[in-house]
Formats: C-alpha cells, sequence, structure tokens
C-alpha cells in the first residue's frame, strides 16, 4: 500500500507544479476572475486546496497550523501561495514516505473543519480521499484555465507516469 501513495505523493506535487506553471501566466485579471467553480476563480480554488491540505495534514501528523475555514484565503498573492504549495507538497512526500505500512493500515481521529463532530477513521482511504480532493479541484482550475486562455496542461496520473518512467 506504501508504494500506492508514494506514487499519489509525488503525482501530485508534480500536477501542483505543472498547474502552477499554467496558472503563472495569467494576467491578475484573468487568475481572480470568477469563471463560476465553487470557490470561484483560480485565485480561490488554489487558496482552497492549500488551505484543506494543510487542514489534512495537521489531522495526518498533528503537526502546523490549520485555517479553521474551508474558504480560507492563505496567501492574497500567487507569488506568496507558489512557495507555501511547493513546501506543502514536499512535506506531503515526507510524511508519506514516514509512514509505515502498519501506520496505513492504522486509523486517525480528528473534528472538521466545519462542524464539531469528531471522527475516527482508516487512514488509507482518508489518505485516497485527500488525493482525490486535491484531483477534483485541479480538474476545475484545469477547466479555469481552459476558459480563459484556451488550454491547460496535462495532468493525467498516466502522463506522469510515462514521464518519470
Amino acid at each position: 500500500m506504501k508504494p500506492h501513495f508514494q506514487t499519489f505523493a509525488r503525482y501530485n506535487a508534480w500536477a501542483n507544479r505543472r498547474l502552477y506553471d499554467a496558472a503563472a501566466a495569467l494576467s491578475d485579471d484573468d487568475y481572480r476572475a470568477d469563471c463560476g467553480a465553487f470557490f470561484h476563480s483560480v485565485h480561490g480554488t488554489l487558496n482552497h486546496l492549500v488551505t484543506a491540505d494543510l487542514i489534512w495534514m495537521k489531522r495526518v501528523t498533528g503537526e502546523g497550523e490549520a485555517p479553521s475555514r474551508l474558504d480560507a484565503i492563505v496567501a492574497e498573492e500567487f507569488a506568496t501561495l507558489r512557495p507555501m504549495r511547493e513546501a506543502l507538497d514536499a512535506r506531503i512526500v515526507a510524511t508519506v514516505d514516514g509512514k509505515s505500512e502498519a501506520d496505513l493500515a492504522g486509523t486517525i481521529t480528528f473534528r472538521r473543519a466545519t462542524t464539531p463532530e469528531v471522527f475516527t477513521q482508516p487512514l488509507a482511504p482518508v489518505l485516497a480521499h485527500f488525493f482525490n480532493h486535491q484531483t477534483h479541484h485541479r480538474g476545475q482550475v484545469h477547466a479555469m484555465l481552459t476558459r480563459l486562455v484556451g488550454e491547460a496542461p496535462e495532468l493525467d496520473l498516466l502522463y506522469y507516469l510515462r514521464e518519470v518512467g
């Protein structure tokens, strides 16, 4: 199971780099344009992904600060958000690398960001959700990029696997 999640952690970082490279080419107006997505804009959606990842990493590791709202804007400027994303992706890779098979077969207990309920869930499905959540919102940014500039980078897992061998 661990190699599976290690692949997803590395794929996640690769896909985020590609998406951020494309977003870096946007004008500020396009970057902040309301495209009708749940978090409105490329800016809002990229912020949400960092916010959600900070929340999940706090749950998984017990370390770090985590926003209390899913729509928190953790960085007003792309130039600030990008290094946060890169550091977070490195932290995700290191966290997954540091988990044993026994850890992955274990559980975590956490409180939701939006309600006071406490949940105990198996870690492996939580990590699957974590990476699936990233893919879901990257797809939204991909659609926004396509709408705004007519193209977006290839983000398929199979493309990544071919690239890294």
